[in-house]
């Protein structure tokens, strides 16, 4: 077991102990006040991602603790999915974790940290359970699905992996009318997307694929040659085609930020240009992602805040 899964299995039964042997957290788990689990999320939040406090300094001081708590239960939710190196016992752990939502969502006493905080949030904000059950769906098909045959089941899978995660945003900013739950699809499924072929490498590594096969045929990369992760011309404009789908799908960021209000523009904005910045960077790298993982760095997010700033101001002025 990697040192990851091992810390992640530690801290699970910091909270609910005896867990992942009985998968039910027993009458004398530890159960924190309100006060400590927020500091938990705004903790695991603020150093597990390292743009998180750059974005929450641009929240509205009432939106900060509920962004933090719904992080907090995306990032428990994906390392359930991902970190243990073990299917069978992630896919026991996330159906536990989904049975603690709906005991969350029932008004339980709750033990982890994460959900006593979610629950004050889910209840202030009025939050649907749906988007939170996706997410789990999209985490428990990662342990029986390893790659995807055609666009269209790729775009199945971001619409429980990603979609919600934009679709509870909107919430939380209370801007969720129809074409705003769209437009947030669309730049969450393209960020999805992005990332995927920002990490082809990495996911091949944990043995998933996520460029169709479909699409590979088409341009004439073979099952050996993914298999062995060879670039060739033929993967290079495979990767092309499949960057710029992504980047026009990401588009629609343009069109969502400025039904946001005031600061919630440019928070909106920088994630969708964020995605756009990943599919330059892949371009940079000649779509050699096979021997280089394209990164975003400090100076590109910098340079990003900026613009998004100066279009929040542009429509601020012409309206």
């Amino acid at each position: 077991m990697s040192d990851a899964s091992q810390k992640l299995l530690d801290e699970l039964n910091r909270w609910c102990p005896g867990v992942v042997e009985q998968l039910a957290a027993p009458a004398n788990s530890v159960r924190p006040g309100l006060a400590e689990a927020e500091a938990y999320c705004r903790q695991l939040a603020t150093s597990h991602y390292e743009n998180f406090p750059l974005i929450a300094r641009l929240l509205p001081r009432e939106l900060r603790q509920p962004f933090f708590n719904v992080y907090a239960y995306c990032r428990w939710s994906d390392d359930l999915g991902d970190e243990l190196g073990d299917r069978d016992l992630s896919t026991r752990l996330l159906g536990w974790w989904r049975g603690e939502l709906a005991r969350c969502w029932a008004g339980e006493e709750m033990a982890h940290p994460v959900f006593v905080a979610l629950q004050r949030t889910a209840r202030e904000f009025d939050l649907a359970r749906e988007p939170f059950d996706d997410l789990l769906t999209a985490f428990e098909q990662d342990q029986r699905v390893t790659s995807y045959n055609t666009f269209e089941e790729l775009l199945g899978y971001c619409r429980n992996s990603a979609n919600p995660v934009g679709r509870i945003v909107l919430r939380l900013c209370r801007c969720d009318d129809e074409r705003s739950v769209a437009l947030s699809d669309a730049v969450c499924t393209g960020l999805q997307l992005a990332n995927f072929w920002q990490d082809v490498a990495r996911d091949a590594d944990i043995g998933r694929t996520y460029l169709p096969l479909a699409d590979c045929e088409r341009f004439g990369y073979s099952r050996q040659d993914l298999a062995g992760r060879i670039t060739n011309e033929s993967f290079v404009e495979l990767m092309r085609f499949e960057v710029e789908r992504a980047r026009a799908i990401l588009s629609a960021v343009r069109e969502l930020a400025p039904r946001l209000r005031g600061r919630l523009q440019v928070v909106i904005e920088l994630f969708g240009e964020g995605g756009l910045k990943v599919c330059d960077r892949v371009a940079e790298v000649g779509y050699r992602v096979w021997e280089q993982r394209p990164i975003v760095t400090k100076w590109d997010a910098a340079g990003l805040l900026l613009k998004c700033l100066g279009r929040a101001l542009g429509r601020k002025v012409a309206a």
